[in-house]
């Protein structure tokens, strides 16, 4: 008996789907669990499984087709079944009926990718013996990546800034340059990009925002995560001590995880955290959930298997949706401060500048007073980094938001209260 499969919904928002690519043909033989499509939604691109066994007798889906959930893609049959034209006519005329169920099988997603195994990294190799810039070196330390992981792409085979960035889980892609590309040439946008387009519009007309600017004193910081890394095993990057430290804010002031619902301030039920990630189409912000119970190796772990996940194009829907703030992190670009776009659905954005040596006056010492203190008058090189805080006004106020921002603050320059013995 022919098996109609339709596209099924395949995240909690999903309203439609693109036809990525088509994995089978008109007379193939399929197993239920076979992928039969990839499907791009509105939060990733999908493996979509066959539902049933069977043999393909119609395609209805093209590549590049965007069709709405519960659009009928495929027909399956037995093998020398014949199943006639007007057959598929009917059921394509009639798409808002509900199926027979003795011939509909819904379609599955392929099952999310399995989490990356937390195991002891290879070590590294000696810095002397790698082949890299100074400067690479440097941004590799200052993102927390294992420059003796990357392979580089300079001459014979140098590690490049460019190749760290790619490595790193928080830079943005650089603008980059198509030498195909002239004057005046109009240049097609893809299905990223258009959503981007419509979100960042939807949050610019429906977000009151206001805006919160703090400098942070991350010496002690850069101090701890290096002594930290150099135990081995999983690599923290300063996006997992943000993320921690966010998350313990979030904790201790609530109301930033909130969303207008109707008269009222609906909070979020568990306080998952976004981290930006460039991807070869774009930007992605994929969730790491619960980022207030874990520790910050656990953090790593985590937010490390995202990326893996996101640049192989492997994320699940359930990692692009809950998130009540995103973090946003352009200092691997020089940026030392900026001011991020709200995510629809979320309260607020932080977005993080670069670090930089800075020169600032010395504390002042207990006999500074009659100028004789050991430090009164001294100048001290400290690292600084600058916090921009975007704020839906719909939910915080901004005496609120800014208590919120300066624990935050206070704890990245003690980070040592970000630290357990999980």
């Amino acid at each position: 008996m022919a098996k109609e499969v339709r596209l099924p919904q395949l995240g909690q928002t999903m309203e439609e789907g693109t036809v990525v690519d088509c994995r089978v043909k008109v007379g193939d033989e399929v197993k239920k669990g076979d992928v039969i499509f990839e499907i791009e939604t509105d939060k990733a691109t999908l493996e979509m499984e066959s539902p049933a066994d069977g043999f393909v007798k119609h395609i209805l889906a093209e590549v590049d087709q965007t069709l709405p959930v519960g659009e009928l893609v495929m027909v399956l049959g037995e093998k020398d079944e014949e199943v006639p034209q007007s057959f598929i006519d009917s059921l394509k005329s009639d798409t808002t009926a509900a199926p027979a169920a003795s011939t509909t099988v819904a379609a599955e997603t392929a099952p999310a990718a399995e989490p990356v195994k937390t195991e002891p990294e290879p070590a590294a190799t000696p810095e002397a013996k790698v082949k890299a810039s100074p400067r690479a070196k440097k941004l590799a330390e200052q993102l927390g990546v294992n420059i003796a992981t990357i392979n580089g792409t300079g001459p014979a085979g140098r590690i490049t800034e460019q190749d760290v960035k790619k490595a790193a889980g928080s830079a943005e892609p650089e603008p980059t340059t198509s030498p195909d590309i002239k004057p005046g040439a109009t240049i097609p946008l893809n299905r990223i990009q258009k959503i981007t387009a419509e979100r960042m519009l939807k949050s610019k007309l429906e977000i009151p925002c206001f805006y919160l600017t703090v400098k942070v004193d991350v010496t002690d910081l850069v101090e701890l995560r290096a002594k930290m890394n150099e135990t081995g095993g999983v690599k923290i990057s300063y996006n997992d001590f943000i993320m921690k430290a966010v998350a313990t804010g979030l904790d201790k002031y609530p109301v930033m995880t909130g969303q207008l619902a109707g008269e009222a301030i609906k909070l979020a039920d568990a306080i998952h955290v976004g981290l930006a990630i460039s991807v070869p189409d774009g930007l992605v912000a994929p969730i790491v959930k619960d980022v207030n119970k874990k520790d910050i190796k656990q953090i790593a772990h985590d937010s490390q298997a995202l990326v893996e996940r996101a640049r192989s194009n492997k994320l699940a829907p359930d990692d692009l949706e809950g998130g009540c703030i995103t973090v946003s992190n352009l200092g691997a670009f020089g940026i030392e401060n900026f001011i991020p776009i709200v995510v629809p659905g979320q309260c607020s954005i932080l977005g993080i500048g670069q670090i930089t040596d800075t020169c600032v006056p010395a504390p002042a010492s207990p006999d500074a007073s009659r100028g004789s203190g050991p430090d009164n008058g001294n100048i001290l090189v400290r690292k600084l980094m600058n916090m921009t805080l975007s704020v839906d006004h719909k939910v915080a106020n901004g005496a609120y938001a800014a208590q919120f921002l300066d624990f935050v603050r206070k704890l990245l320059e003690d980070p040592s209260k970000l630290v357990t013995d999980k």
